[in-house]
């Protein structure tokens, strides 16, 4: 890490991990749709209703329901290893595929506030990982370049997200 003058974490899994049911978080985005008159197939994972939600024209009342989970799962989130290996001496950002709010919540909560100088969340820049935007957005609130940036996290989406945005990446 100290070939890099900035650090980007994932928030849940990585620094944080949220006590969100994400199987109750589905059932209750299916139910969202299906109030809606939008017929969901069964095998339709959580992200797949996401962009459906966005086909469909109920994106807003959908993702209000997901962030509704993921603020009360930042309240009670637990605190992992690396959220106490966050250095002090460059700057650091957050860039989440969980909503903005949740990941301000699980920052407070953790008494990460001071240390994390940018946060990009699912909601903040119109595009979600793995498209590299949230990713850029989040070094450019740093005023970092991608080429001396390091995303730390812990998917494969994550890892895509960072090549496609030309940052340098680690697993967590």
């Amino acid at each position: 890490m100290t070939d890099h003058d900035a650090l980007v974490y994932d928030l849940d899994g990585t620094l944080v991990r949220l006590a969100v049911d994400w199987n109750e978080v589905a059932a209750d985005v299916r139910s969202v749709l299906a109030d809606r008159g939008v017929d969901v197939p069964r095998e339709e994972d959580l992200w797949a209703m996401l962009e459906r939600s966005e086909e469909t024209g109920h994106r807003a009342a959908v993702e209000a329901a997901i962030a509704e989970h993921e603020r009360a799962g930042a309240r009670e989130s637990t605190r992992l290893p690396h959220a106490d290996r966050i250095p002090e001496d460059r700057p650091v950002g957050v860039c989440s595929l969980n909503c903005e709010a949740a990941c301000r919540i699980a920052l407070e909560t953790h008494g990460l506030t001071g240390r994390v100088a940018a946060i990009v969340g699912r909601d903040s820049v119109g595009a979600e990982k793995p498209d590299p935007e949230p990713l850029l957005a989040t070094v450019r609130d740093l005023g970092a370049d991608p080429e001396r940036t390091l995303f730390l996290g812990d998917s494969p989406g994550d890892e895509e997200c960072a090549r496609a945005a030309g940052v340098d990446f680690e697993y967590v």
